[in-house]
């Protein structure tokens, strides 16, 4: 279990991903909201582990050592994959208003098709909306600055890398109450009153898979508790 500091850019020198408010100011990237929102801090993964770096950034990290710094360029099959042609979809502008509030296409707007497949519109020609659900880096090989800046090894902390990873705001994962019991394996979260009415059911999977996964040799079972007072 560690964080890793990194630094990630295109080919032709363009920054995309930051893990430090400092490197984030340096690229010209700096946001105030992100950085209280805690975007800017070291990426968690476990080493050689997939599910949290990219496959060629997983495969190095396995091979360092606590506390090294390496920079490396990661080919497109292990990096966001090659560009994929079934990827693109083709669709008639009146087809493309109805499932778009009545509202004309516009360039780069983020589109959600039924299947859960994110794209952006890249294109409007000849009545028809190209739509690209290709990741924005696709085809392109990736270079990274890596320092992996610590080791995780207090339980309590882990769970909490494990929730952030999940999309838990840092500033709010104190409010949730963790509670471990032993002897059963169990891990007990309890959902905090300001999380009741949204919805967590992709969380609570993400993080439940995770935690068993992960950390089998102490948790076996995950509870998630909803209180809700008069």
């Amino acid at each position: 279990f560690i964080l890793v500091k990194l630094t990630g850019r295109t080919q032709k020198g363009t920054i995309f991903r930051v893990s430090s408010e400092e490197d984030a100011k340096k690229a010209g990237l700096y946001d105030e909201k992100k950085a209280e929102q805690g975007f800017y801090t070291p990426e968690f993964a476990i080493g050689g582990k997939s599910g949290f770096l990219n496959e060629g950034l997983t495969e190095i990290i396995k091979e360092m050592n606590y506390f090294e710094k390496k920079s490396v360029r990661i080919p497109p099959t292990k990096a966001f994959g090659k560009r994929d042609p079934q990827k693109i979809e083709r669709m008639g502008i009146a087809k493309f208003r109805k499932v778009n509030e009545g509202k004309n296409p516009s360039l780069g707007q983020e589109y959600t098709n039924k299947k859960g497949q994110r794209g952006a519109i890249t294109n409007v020609v000849q009545g028809r909306v190209i739509i690209d659900y290709n990741h924005p880096l696709a085809g392109q090989s990736i270079d990274y600055n890596l320092e992996i800046v610590d080791k995780i090894e207090e339980f309590n902390e882990k769970i909490e890398y494990f929730m952030i990873n999940k999309g838990i705001p840092k500033d709010n994962v104190p409010e949730f109450i963790v509670n471990y019991i032993k002897d059963d394996k169990t891990l007990e979260i309890t959902i905090p009153k300001m999380f009741l009415f949204q919805n967590l059911t992709y969380v609570k999977f993400g993080l439940a898979m995770d935690l068993q996964t992960h950390m089998a040799e102490d948790i076996e079972d995950v509870k998630f508790i909803e209180v809700f007072e008069k």
